[in-house]
């Protein structure tokens, strides 16, 4: 497949996706759950979903779970609104680039406090 065909099967899976999450779910344990970007294989047979889930240790490992029961919905979905002849296999993959910026400000916080004390 050509790069742009696979860029914007990406995106329309990561806007189909949403949509999902935010209108069509009806577990409550998903609740706080972004998608933040896909890759998709070249031959559009696999979607990897990357998601920022939000809230405490365990309403996150509830979402993580709600998330995995859901995951043949999601796939027969993505088979109804994208126009292929097979739905890519799915898979939800954590995205701690939130975390880990925010730890790194939190660093960056405390060097400079350390720096005003000298």
């Amino acid at each position: 497949m050509t790069k742009l065909r696979v860029e914007k099967m990406q995106e329309l899976i990561k806007q189909e996706i949403s949509t999902m999450l935010i209108r069509d779910v009806k577990d409550p344990r998903v609740k706080g759950v972004t998608v933040t970007s896909v890759e998709v294989s070249g031959d559009l047979s696999y979607a990897k979903i990357y998601v920022s889930i939000f809230g405490s240790p365990e309403q996150q490992k509830e979402a993580w779970t709600g998330l995995q029961s859901a995951l043949g919905f999601f796939r027969s979905e993505i088979a109804k609104r994208v126009s292929l002849r097979v739905a890519p296999i799915l898979s939800f993959h954590k995205d701690t680039s939130i975390e880990y910026g925010s730890h790194i400000e939190e660093l960056l916080h405390k060097i400079k406090a350390e720096e005003e004390k000298k």
